[in-house]
């Protein structure tokens, strides 16, 4: 049995491992080009007002800059257009640097002087996204800069009224989180870009304070977001490279019909095209120059700042960040045109597709296309060029003089960049006043390119194949060949729709015919409902994987997800698609890892639990690794939640659930933008509950391997002071007195109210550790000590046991044993040597290693806390505040210190243990209902159990 659950223990963690690691490296190299700075980077501390520095010591406002613009800077008089930059999750000012050094390259090449003025602030590298105390500081602080921003264009003639803010992680939500400030003016701010934010939900909710923030910033850009449609935001979500924070939550939660508002993903953006990390959103050159391009085309020229129309601030920003029609931005053309031309430089093309190439000597040259014989037959015309140029290419002819086009319209602004070519696809039936189609392909400066174009019929070049199920292992393949010789072809993938789906894009392509100078293909898989379309280019022939994954889930019955492939004429094309079990692991883990403490928690209280009713029926507990394998009982704990879910949709429940004053059950984290509440929480999902048992067997295998960890841990660290504490013998080894325990009550409440509650509960968990160290020590010697010991001693001994055995029934009887007595024995009392000795020795030390383990959640998830604390010592050592531990710390660390005296003996003649042992179950119910969405309540469930725990060792 023991190997079997090893085995199945292995297994367990062989799953975890490989889904980790799908989701830290199953993904696309690196592909950003890093920028770079040509000058020494400056940063000059902006003086704020006395009030002001005095509030908040520990932040800065500082100005980027380079070489004579720093110079010039000095003084600051300012005359550029302000940008605010904020750091996000232990974030430095100094990432600024990537966005200031790209903006003033730009407006060196650019003439009229039209720049911007790059800021950013300090924020003391806070650790934000886990603490949620400084937020609201740092809001405030961050109003406060942009109030100081403006005051220096105070003398200029045409001074900036508002500040443009790029937010990096949880900085984009400090961003957003300025509307929420009472005396805050939202015309101080117009446009907000946010990279890598998650806008949706924090990543780990380890404290109330930060889901509080989250809460307030919804309601005002949710409930109360009349006034803020004039305010343009922008988010850019990394990819899948981005582990941390995963795009589906940088999705911004607003009304849906905000036209001002919009959200991507980066391997969308025109030109950009890579997934980024967490970190290199931010320096990633692809995306800093899209960001500074938009900027500058912001700036009005007569002005020199940030236009306020935001009807331009969108037309740009979908210009440079969703569709990039190849065309200078804000380019006025005359309609209709006027083409002129000899009739030699005009041809009429009658095939149904053109493959020209330009060559080497400029000319003139225009191709015909007549529409009124392919009206019938045809849907679309499809048109593609590797000529890059910023100029019109395609025109609808309203006018012909013979074989020439002498009047017509540009048709070009539908043009979609690729990273190999331009492509254009007109729908035949909005041409209705057009007689023929016109594409350019003049190379007046000898420039050689290639153009394709041809006719489709949407219907033929669009499949459909439903994709295999999820729980096929990739043992079965949906696959299609495409013998079609048309340039482009779409294929939909039936009945993918959900986040927990992936599979692996296998597209094999052959041509009979090599060419050189062949056009590459280019895979497009689009997603109809969120904008994180991927973008893949191979050479031909090629076998191309693509990876089939999604960010969001579909949240209504939209269109499915489309493969769009832009291909060679004359080759043929297989596409194979299999589910990927790795990936699929990678993705339950992307969206539910943070989910898993609570289930590890469920694990360790149950182990709990196992060895007290172990205790209870013979006397001793279980091994720690034997209590953990056995508390794997999902349907104890999933069906009473799955049964909660069911009653909670009828209102009578409902109504007895509200007069409880119950909260809200929590769900799994949500799937797609539209499936959260008013408060930010998940709308009920059935699947997710469907992953409940997956998640309960990986928590319960890392408390599993934890433990044994854990032992393997306290063996050497006791072996590294063994040589500092004296050889015991005895149980109360390392033990406190009743009068010590009471002083150290007092003394670490006055600690954690006066400066941090973390500390506390850290205090006490290094005190109990002390406690099993020595416990661990004392093992060890009393085996030495055996192991030495004359075989006819030990049958002394023995006797000596069963003697003293004999005694210890008689106090049990009277009520007065020993082990009962407040007062410790001494850590070098000589008892006599026995087996039973040492029995009793372990059995404290798997019950305290078992308290150990999960006294080290309420560690961990008390850690940030004391880590701001800790950092902010050097500003102030004043009380933490507000302090998310205090004052529910004070149940668990007087528990904890109560416990540090318990032993096997006295909980065995505990009359209130069996109560306690059962009640450790409900109370896995209750952490694995309420607390998935609100990890810090976790420890609250600690706490309640720990309490009638310690309780039995007292009573």
């Amino acid at each position: 049995m023991r190997v079997a659950t090893v085995a199945f223990y292995g297994c367990a963690l062989g799953l975890l491992a490989m889904g980790l690691r799908e989701m830290f490296s199953g993904f696309e190299e690196n592909r950003c080009t890093m920028t770079y700075m040509f000058e020494y980077p400056e940063y000059r501390r902006i003086a704020l007002p006395r009030r002001v520095a005095r509030q908040y010591p520990a932040y800065g406002l500082y100005l980027y800059g380079e070489g004579q613009y720093a110079q010039d800077t000095r003084g600051l008089k300012l005359t550029g257009a302000p940008v605010l930059f904020l750091p996000g999750n232990a974030g430095s000012y100094k990432q600024a640097r990537s966005l200031g050094s790209v903006a003033l390259r730009k407006a060196e090449a650019l003439e009229g002087g039209v720049h911007l003025n790059v800021f950013t602030i300090d924020f003391n590298e806070e650790l934000v996204a886990l603490y949620g105390g400084s937020l609201r500081r740092q809001t405030h602080f961050l109003h406060e800069s942009i109030k100081a921003i403006l005051r220096l264009y105070k003398d200029h003639e045409a001074p900036p009224h508002s500040v443009v803010l790029v937010g990096h992680s949880m900085g984009g939500v400090v961003a957003r989180a300025l509307f929420t400030l009472p005396r805050f003016s939202p015309r101080l701010v117009s446009l907000i870009i946010t990279q890598a934010s998650p806008h949706q939900a924090p990543v780990l909710s380890l404290d109330a304070h930060l889901l509080e923030f989250y809460s307030a910033v919804r309601q005002r850009w949710v409930g109360r977001a009349e006034d803020l449609r004039n305010v343009t935001v922008l988010s850019v979500g990394g990819g899948y490279r981005d582990y941390q924070v995963r795009s589906g939550l940088t999705a911004l939660p607003c009304p849906q019909d905000d036209p001002s508002k919009l959200s991507l993903v980066v391997t969308a953006v025109p030109r950009t095209w890579v997934s980024t990390d967490h970190l290199s959103i931010v320096w990633c050159k692809e995306l800093v120059l899209a960001t500074v391009r938009a900027f500058f085309d912001l700036i009005e020229p007569e002005t020199g700042q940030f236009s306020d129309n935001p009807e331009r601030r969108m037309a740009i920003l979908n210009h440079h960040f969703i569709r990039h029609p190849v065309r200078v931005l804000g380019e006025q053309l005359e309609t209709p045109v006027s083409l002129s031309g000899s009739p030699k430089t005009w041809s009429e093309v009658n095939t149904l597709r053109l493959a020209y190439s330009a060559p080497k000597e400029g000319q003139a040259k225009y191709f015909l296309f007549a529409l009124s014989s392919r009206r019938r037959a045809y849907s679309h015309f499809y048109c593609r060029s590797n000529n890059l140029e910023m100029i019109s290419w395609v025109y609808g002819c309203t006018q012909m003089n013979g074989s020439m086009c002498v009047q017509a319209v540009d048709l070009s602004f539908g043009t979609e960049l690729l990273p190999a070519y331009k492509v254009l696809t007109l729908s035949l039936s909005e041409l209705s006043s057009v007689s023929h189609l016109i594409v350019v392909a003049s190379n007046l400066n000898g420039r050689q390119f290639t153009v394709e174009c041809e006719w489709q019929r949407q219907e033929s070049q669009t499949v459909s194949v439903p994709v295999p199920h999820v729980l096929s292992f990739g043992m079965s393949v949906s696959d299609v060949t495409l013998n079609s010789t048309g340039l482009r072809h779409t294929i939909e993938l039936q009945h993918f729709h959900q986040v927990y789906q992936a599979f692996r894009i296998s597209v094999v392509s052959h041509c009979k015919v090599t060419k050189a100078d062949r056009l590459p293909n280019v895979y497009i898989m689009k997603v109809p409902w969120f904008r994180e379309d991927s973008v893949t280019t191979s050479s031909i022939p090629s076998v191309t994987e693509i990876s089939g994954m999604l960010h969001t889930s579909r949240p209504d019955n939209s269109t499915g997800v489309l493969l769009q492939l832009h291909t060679a004429p004359n080759c043929h094309y297989k596409v194979s698609v299999r589910t990927s079990f790795p990936r699929v692991i990678g993705q339950v883990l992307r969206f539910c890892g943070p989910v898993l403490p609570v289930y590890v928690a469920v694990a360790l209280l149950l182990a709990c639990g196992g060895q007290m009713s172990s205790v209870v029926r013979m006397g001793r507990p279980l091994q720690m690794s034997h209590a953990v394998a056995r508390s794997l009982q999902p349907h104890k704990v999933d069906l009473p939640v799955y049964l909660l879910h069911l009653l909670l949709r009828y209102s009578w429940f409902q109504d007895g659930w509200s007069t409880l004053h119950l909260p809200p059950l929590d769900a799994l984290p949500a799937t797609s933008p539209d499936g959260m509440t008013q408060e930010g929480l998940p709308l009920n999902e059935d699947w997710p509950r469907l992953l409940s048992p997956l998640l309960y067997v990986l928590g319960a295998a890392m408390a599993f391997w934890g433990s044994v960890l854990l032992r393997l841990f306290l063996r050497l660290l006791s072996l590294l002071l063994a040589p500092l504490h004296r050889p015991s013998v005895s149980r109360d080894c390392g033990t406190l007195r009743r009068r010590t325990q009471l002083l150290l009550i007092l003394c670490l409440s006055m600690l954690g109210w006066a400066s941090c509650g973390a500390l506390s509960i850290t205090a006490t968990f290094l005190l109990h550790l002390y406690r099993v160290l020595r416990l661990q020590m004392t093992e060890r010697s009393l085996r030495h000590m055996l192991n030495l010991a004359p075989e006819k001693q030990t049958d002394k001994e023995k006797g000596t046991g069963e003697k003293e055995k004999g005694t210890g029934e008689k106090e049990k009887g009277t009520g007065n044993s020993e082990a009962l007595d407040s007062k410790p024995k001494e850590c070098n009392g000589a008892p006599l040597l026995s087996d039973s000795v040492l029995q009793d020795v372990s059995d404290d030390l798997q019950l305290h290693v078992s308290l150990s383990a999960l006294l080290t959640l309420p560690v961990m998830l008390c850690a940030p806390s004391l880590i701001h604390w800790t950092r902010n010592l050097r500003y102030s050592v004043a009380r933490l505040d507000p302090d998310p531990c205090w004052p529910h710390s004070v149940p668990l660390f007087i528990a904890s210190l109560l416990l540090i005296n318990c032993n096997t003996l006295t909980l065995s003649y505990s009359k209130t243990l069996p109560i306690t042992s059962r009640l450790l179950l409900p109370l896995s119910v209750a952490m694995v209902s309420f607390s998935p969405l609100h990890l810090y309540r976790v420890n609250y469930f600690v706490s309640a159990a720990l309490v009638p725990l310690a309780v039995s060792c007292l009573f």
